[in-house]
């Protein structure tokens, strides 16, 4: 299943990727546990794009699911970071307000990639493997993909 959506930078566009992710989730058995890991790291991933990001205009999330895992992309336009400098901010004062949110994806996905070109934005991959209940939409995929197989 893979779901696209291009939405205005801005904070109210945050729910309905939140939302939709969610919904499409529980829709498909995947555990309560696991959907609320994916939706905070796509929660920070968007809400990073409307404070960082200094393009005008849209961005694209892209939500990927299938038997056994959630791949995320929130795509801007915006003119990019300094990934060297980023990746030396390791460390996270206890009292800061900002800058918790890659370290915040980071604890609850699989694996977080950034890459950022100059003028060109930013992609931030998130991927998940998915837990899914007994009776999951994933799990009847799954078994008939093997019984073909």
């Amino acid at each position: 299943m893979l779901f696209s959506l291009c939405l205005p930078r801005d904070e109210y566009s945050v729910p309905v990727v939140r939302h939709l992710t969610r919904n499409a989730l529980l829709a498909l058995g995947v555990t309560d546990d696991c959907v609320a890991d994916i939706e905070v790291a796509v929660t920070e991933a968007s809400t990073n794009v409307f404070k960082h990001a200094s393009a005008q205009g849209q961005y694209e999330v892209r939500v990927d699911i299938d038997e056994y895992i959630c791949e995320i992309r929130v795509m801007d336009a915006g003119t990019g970071f300094d990934e060297e400098a980023l990746a030396g901010s390791t460390a996270l004062e206890p009292d800061a307000e900002q800058g918790r949110g890659l370290h915040l994806i980071r604890s609850v996905v699989d694996k977080l990639k950034l890459e950022s070109a100059p003028e060109s934005g930013t992609i931030v991959y998130i991927i998940k493997r998915l837990t899914t209940t007994e009776d999951s939409v994933l799990r009847r995929l799954a078994g008939s993909a093997a019984a073909v197989d």
